[in-house]
């Protein structure tokens, strides 16, 4: 690990100042730590923000939530105002170790990078980790990598189970600049395809802080549920998973949410998916026709060509899980 400087703010003003002169947050360490010890990163100044009062949940006008950016996740996934109007964010919160719930927060979860091998490892070509070297994936092992959102520069899944949800549900991501303007970035911006510059994965400027996520209100009933296919039961990476959430009115698809994980550079939103939906009456039919266009656009590797099939299969099944809950 290379040598570097801690500091321990109070406030959200010393945390941009701290911010703007090149300081990386910290609060549970849980990401940044472990590619610290890797050599994968190594910043100069670490500012942990871990005492900042952004740790409160709080329901919002019409029946949205705000999560403060501190709240643990442990703490998220048992709040009961976010498991009785969003329980799909609640259990994508669940994905993750009991270990790592109790030390993650929210903002660190949706700031995490990817598990590639070849990220990690910095003796293998990876333009994340060295813009230019290459990417030693696409004639690798890539079996858990991406089959959409990828590029020639670049195929690494984004890891986050949370990101999964607020990409179908359509959150936003607040921020605040050193210069103390606040902006709401929708979450689908805030995380960046590939393309060819892999490095960049926020959209987020130099000291900027993440404050709070928001999911707006929809209408109700709402019935939503996530679902994470991996290797073991035990703590493990997905393969691939699914966020739906449906408002079904007088036996219609009034309102119809859907992303997917695992597969793609980025949780993917699958608007072809929510548009065959919406109008219909639930149906087996519907649930496998809908499930089909969850891979449109996928480009599959050498390894990874299972997850078309595995895609859609999951997405089947959680529309079939949630369309008939009571």
């Amino acid at each position: 690990m290379h040598p570097f400087t801690y500091t321990r703010v109070s406030s959200v003003r010393e945390a941009l100042d701290a911010g703007r002169h090149g300081g990386r947050y910290i609060a549970g360490g849980t990401t940044l730590v472990d590619l610290m010890r890797e050599t994968v990163e190594t910043p100069e100044t670490l500012v942990d923000i871990s005492a900042l009062p952004l740790s409160e949940i709080t329901a919002t006008a019409g029946g949205g939530i705000r999560i403060g950016a501190l709240v643990p996740m442990a703490v998220a996934t048992a709040d009961p105002k976010l498991n009785s109007l969003f329980p799909v964010a609640a259990q994508a919160l669940r994905g993750a170790s009991a270990q790592l719930r109790n030390m993650a927060t929210v903002g660190g979860n949706i700031m995490q990078r990817t598990r590639c091998t070849y990220f990690r490892d910095v003796t293998a070509d990876c333009n994340k980790r060295e813009p230019g070297s290459g990417c030693a994936a696409l004639g690798g092992y890539n079996r858990g990598h991406a089959i959409l959102g990828g590029s020639d520069h670049c195929v690494a899944t984004h890891a986050s189970d949370f990101a999964v949800a607020l990409t179908a549900l359509e959150a936003t991501v607040r921020l605040q600049a050193p210069d103390g303007k606040d902006r709401s970035l929708p979450f689908a911006d805030f995380l960046l395809r590939p393309g060819s510059t892999p490095h960049r994965e926020q959209a987020i400027k130099q000291g900027e802080l993440i404050t709070a996520v928001e999911i707006p209100p929809y209408p109700r009933p709402l019935k939503s549920a996530y679902l994470k296919l991996r290797d073991r039961q035990s703590y493990s990476f997905g393969l691939a998973s699914a966020a739906v959430a449906l408002h079904i009115r007088g036996g219609v698809i009034r309102e119809a949410k859907a992303a997917a994980g695992g597969v793609a550079t980025v949780p993917w939103k699958l608007p072809a998916v929510e548009q065959a939906l919406i109008g219909e009456r639930p149906s087996d039919r519907l649930w496998a026709e809908a499930a089909r266009h969850a891979s449109d656009g996928a480009r599959p590797l050498q390894h990874n060509r299972f997850k078309v099939e595995l895609l859609k299969r999951t997405v089947e099944r959680q529309l079939r899980t949630v369309g008939e809950m009571e």
